[in-house]
């Protein structure tokens, strides 16, 4: 059996690595029109930093694992044939601003009719809206010149920083296809790859438009939990309870559980918001309004607590940090991961830009160019493939610097901003960080890391996101 994977980025790379390592027998070939990304891939250093994903790749690469720009080639060859390509939201026209864009989904369609001469199985790998599947299977029905082909909906559950272990040991796989004979078949053979390593019971067998539904909505889902908690944050600012302690009440009930309950600046990442437009857009369309109102909050509390965090930060500081050096600390969505796409980060810098701050950002794992470029882009473009993307990031770099040191970054700011929860931010040596700093030295805890009783002895102004307000902070409300 050969397996191609169209599209080489956060999905399609891991995920056709790990089908590799469990399945020696099976060629794997990933392919992308990005040469320097299929470069990459063949490198020594990976195109994306994922913890693991450098030793299941060069275990497999050049056995039964190869990254290719020949599309074409690939695809006709393959007996399944993974789409893995971007679907960002819509910038412009029917839909602008919450609508899938579909068009690198159906250039991929229309290749793989084109190019095919036997049957294939084509499986959505990227997120798309309900429905999806029946447009390409129309498209690829009536370009197929007496080729079968069936549509397989496989949605991915990964979460980036722990990408390796879950497709290791997934929660469940999801499979939809036809109620059709062939659909059945289908299913039968993608089942039997992930059955090399996936037990039995975590394999789950719907249809196409319940497969689809359920990717949107498991991101929802996960993205109003974190919405959930930070809008109790606010309250317990305003009444002094700890959002700490309310989570672990809270999570301590077995009907809600723990997880995805930390207060924070907000969620990133490429899907959470992505998805909830889509699903706020698919509501719309079928006569909806109730149901897509409902969804939509969770993105308003979302940059509600953004707006909120930059508020506080500006406030504190005597209502202006015109000129004031302030330290970002972390740039990517999260911990282990150099992922940038929807990251608090760019918006709370663009806040504090806006008013006229200097920025030093340190992330041990985003590079400089990265950074210049998600602070220069506009909403949406960063899900575009990098040739589309604005060719040449254009920022006052007057006021952004990007450091390779914590310690560089902090020396002689006003203010530091926790905004991504690495380890090595818990393991400063905040003394050593007091005395560089300017006074009064001020730490906004975006993603309550530190110890804010410990830093306030040492001599810090602390605000840490849902915890009681010091007397400073007392004086000085955010003003929304």
């Amino acid at each position: 059996m050969k397996i191609c994977c169209i599209g080489a980025g956060y999905v399609g790379g891991p995920t056709m690595a790990v089908i590799a390592f469990k399945c020696p027998e099976i060629e794997v070939v990933v392919v992308d029109i990005a040469a320097p990304r299929i470069n990459a891939w063949n490198s020594e250093q990976l195109p994306i930093y994922e913890p693991g994903l450098d030793d299941v790749v060069k275990q497999c690469r050049g056995k039964n694992l190869f990254f290719s720009t020949d599309v074409e080639k690939h695809v006709a060859e393959a007996d399944i044939v993974f789409v893995s390509v971007n679907t960002p939201t819509k910038t412009q026209g029917l839909g602008a601003g919450k609508a899938a864009d579909l068009t690198y989904w159906e250039s991929a369609a229309r290749m793989i009719a084109d190019v095919s001469k036997s049957d294939k199985i084509v499986v959505e790998k990227s997120t798309v809206p309900v429905k999806t599947a029946e447009a390409i299977e129309r498209i690829l029905t009536h370009n197929r010149k007496g080729i079968n082909f069936n549509i397989l909906s496989n949605p991915e559950f990964l979460a980036e920083g722990t990408a390796i272990a879950d497709l290791f040991n997934p929660d469940r796989v999801l499979i939809g296809g036809r109620e059709t004979p062939e659909g059945q078949k289908a299913i039968k053979t993608l089942k039997d790859v992930y059955a090399h390593w996936v037990s039995d019971d975590r394999i789950l067998c719907t249809n196409l438009w319940s497969a689809e539904l359920s990717k949107l909505a498991a991101n929802a889902f996960l993205a109003q939990r974190i919405s959930s908690v930070n809008a109790m944050s606010a309250l317990c600012e305003a009444t002094g309870a700890d959002v700490s302690q309310v989570s672990h009440a809270i999570g301590t009930d077995s009907r809600i559980g723990p997880k995805f309950l930390n207060a924070s600046v907000g969620f990133g990442g490429s899907c959470f918001q992505k998805d909830i437009l889509n699903l706020v857009y698919i509501c719309e369309c079928n006569g909806l309004p109730e149901v897509a109102n409902y969804w939509k909050q969770v993105i308003k509390v979302n940059d509600y607590q953004k707006t909120r965090f930059v508020n506080r930060i500006v406030s504190s500081m005597f209502n202006t940090v015109s000129g004031k050096k302030i330290a970002i600390l972390g740039f990517a969505f999260k911990k282990d991961t150099g992922d940038t796409r929807e990251t608090p980060a760019i918006d709370v810098c663009k806040g504090l830009l806006g008013d006229k701050a200097k920025l030093s950002i340190y992330d041990p794992q985003v590079t400089e160019e990265q950074i210049t470029r998600d602070l220069s882009m506009k909403k949406f473009d960063w899900d575009h493939p990098a040739h589309l993307q604005p060719s040449s990031p254009v920022t006052n770099n007057k006021q952004v610097s990007v450091v390779w040191d914590a310690y560089e970054a902090i020396k002689d700011a006003h203010g530091i901003c926790i905004l991504t929860e690495w380890d090595e931010f818990k393991k400063l040596d905040y003394q050593k960080v007091y005395e560089s700093m300017q006074k009064p030295a001020f730490v906004f805890d975006g993603r309550n890391v530190v110890d804010a009783n410990k830093l306030r002895e040492i001599g810090f102004i602390v605000y840490s996101i849902g915890k009681p307000l010091d007397s400073w902070l007392k004086d000085m409300p955010a003003v929304a």
